[in-house]
């Protein structure tokens, strides 16, 4: 670290909708071009992206600096997640936050070295003392990564209100990305939304036909319509340099010349961002795996991006007029895409009613639901979902259905299971897991108290009583037993479990607990050598690997080294 950083830290005046985004403090946290795989506010599974992903050139290792003086207030080493992650503050107002990242700068790896082997865990986060660990701008501060959940070698990298601690674009603070590309237009829908009402001559939502026009923007097929209805859209934005289908920047929606959506990715709040499943379409999501945004706003819908909503999006259309709708798609660049929209207020005859799968149970979301199935018991709090439903509950042997992944949950609800008929050696091999479409079982995490399992979940499908009485298994990658070992770097094993998945590693070197970094991607550990200095030429490794329900296994090696 250089320096003591002089001074203390203002809060930042630059909460949403207010004061411009500064766009000469900062230096990018590469020195290599900015190409992005992944942008601010991008659409994920359950929330939105909260940073950018860099392109970091298909490799590890790339240096990582400080975008500004600051204090390290956060570190956070993780096997999913961000991996090891770095939290820098500013004294502008702003933290920015580094992700996947592979190690730390040689002095700050040192540091949290020292915390793990204190700790005797891989998994640690702390959050130095203020001004503790001090860097200035453009200091080196780690290298970048593939760790925790990352599916590739890239920098994920956020800056946030320090004071809201909300999200910020961090494009908006004068990082240069290279883009001359309008943003791209797959697929646009239309949704009959009132009792009545109706799109061509269709209750349930219909696919549109659009074409390009000479002057650039996309001219749908016109619609003919009565009653309530809404438009939705799916849409991706591409830079240049990159082919990655990354995340628009705003949505707009124009309807005869009155603005009625306006929604876009300056910031948002993180305790939001799960409300995602009320801006997509999740139903088609589930079946299709496509991401299609709503220009009209649901009533569970909580989010805060929106800077205009008028009769939410929603358009009254009455018999014999007519309604032009825009809908305009921009990237932060200023590149736009434009989809008009006809409308015609007309009755017809309905040819695709509105289909409602009923069942005896009906869900009322704002209520708590609790429901005895037999061998199980499901609660539901109060506004686990999103809107009202019939819900379909099956229970079969040591099985419970509850309806299926077409519905998102908001919260977490429990699933009880009685193990009574088990026996107690029996019930220690049990765990609770839900089966998949191949119907294979992956761990629910599982709470065990006397007769009764529980586990706490947001995912609607099958679950299962299962049973694994299988070891981990163990096995080293690069050294053998009674091998010469003196110019290896590091040992490595791959550990692997075939039902309910590794709960805990440990190892010792010479009677000594070691350090190990596990890769749960490529079920690897690692142990680096420079970890501790060895006094005798003849090493025992003891490795112990325990799976989710308490099988244990035991790898032992001897190797030489000097």
């Amino acid at each position: 670290m250089k320096g003591v950083i002089l001074g203390f830290f203002l809060v930042a005046s630059t909460f949403y909708g207010q004061a411009p985004y500064p766009t000469d403090y900062f230096r990018p946290p590469l020195d290599i071009p900015i190409i992005l795989s992944g942008t601010f506010g991008e659409l994920r599974s359950n929330h939105f992206h909260s940073g950018i992903d860099i392109k970091t050139q298909q490799r590890q290792g790339l240096p990582v600096y400080a975008i500004g003086d600051g204090t390290i207030t956060r570190i956070k080493v993780s096997e999913w997640g961000y991996g090891k992650a770095m939290y820098i503050a500013h004294p502008n107002g702003y933290t920015s936050v580094y992700g996947h990242l592979q190690k730390f700068s040689p002095e700050i790896e040192a540091y949290i070295k020292q915390v793990q082997y204190q700790k005797k865990s891989f998994e640690v986060e702390i959050f130095p003392d203020f001004s503790e660990l001090n860097v200035l701008k453009g200091e080196l501060i780690a290298f970048t990564g593939n760790t925790g959940g990352s599916a590739g070698p890239h920098l994920h990298f956020e800056i946030r209100n320090s004071a809201s601690e909300m999200p910020t674009n961090p494009l908006l603070h004068g990082l240069e990305v290279r883009d001359a590309t309008d943003p791209t237009l797959l697929s646009v829908y239309a949704y009959p939304l009132s009792n009545n009402s109706q799109v061509n001559q269709s209750q349930e939502k219909i696919k549109l036909k659009y074409h390009r026009q000479s002057d650039g923007t996309f001219l749908a097929d016109k619609v003919t319509a009565l009653g309530t209805i809404g438009f939705g859209i799916n849409t991706f934005d591409r830079q240049d340099l990159a082919a990655n289908q990354n995340g628009v920047y705003s949505v707009k929606q124009v309807v005869n010349g009155k603005l009625y959506t306006d929604y876009d990715f300056e910031t948002f709040s993180f305790p939001e961002s799960r409300y995602i499943n009320t801006l997509i379409d999740y139903d088609h999501y589930s079946t299709f795996r496509e991401r299609i945004q709503k220009c009209f706003k649901d009533e569970s819908n909580l989010l805060g991006i929106y800077r205009t909503i008028y009769n939410d999006g929603k358009i009254d259309v009455s018999e014999g007029l007519s309604y032009n709708v825009e809908i305009l798609i921009n990237d932060l660049a200023g590149n736009l895409t434009k989809l008009i929209i006809p409308v015609e207020g007309q009755q017809q005859e309905i040819k695709i009613p509105k289909i409602e799968e009923k069942t005896d149970i009906y869900i009322i979301a704002k209520k708590p639901n609790n429901f005895d199935l037999g061998g199980a018991k499901v609660y539901f709090p109060a506004n686990t979902f999103y809107n009202n439903f019939y819900i379909d509950l099956k229970n079969g042997q040591d099985t419970v259905t509850i309806h299926n992944s077409k519905i998102p949950a908001h919260r977490n609800f429990t699933i009880t299971f009685d193990v009574s008929k088990y026996s107690d050696e029996e019930r220690k091999q049990l765990f609770i897991g839900r089966l998949d479409n191949s119907k294979s079982v992956s761990y629910a995490s599982t709470y065990k108290r006397g007769t009764t399992f529980t586990t706490r979940t947001r995912d609607l499908g099958t679950y299962t009583l299962a049973k694994d009485t299988v070891a981990p298994q163990i096995r080293p990658k690069n050294f053998k037993n009674k091998q010469w070992l003196t110019n290896y770097s590091y040992l490595s094993l791959n550990i692997t479990d075939n039902l309910s998945g590794i709960d805990s590693y440990n190892a010792t070197l010479n009677g000594e607990w070691i350090l190990l970094e596990y890769e749960p991607k490529t079920n690897t550990i690692t142990y680096n050598f420079d970890d501790l200095i060895l006094d005798k030429k003849q090493c025992e490794l003891k490795v112990v690997v325990t799976d989710n329900v308490g099988n244990s296994n035991t790898f032992t090696s001897t190797f030489y080294r000097k």
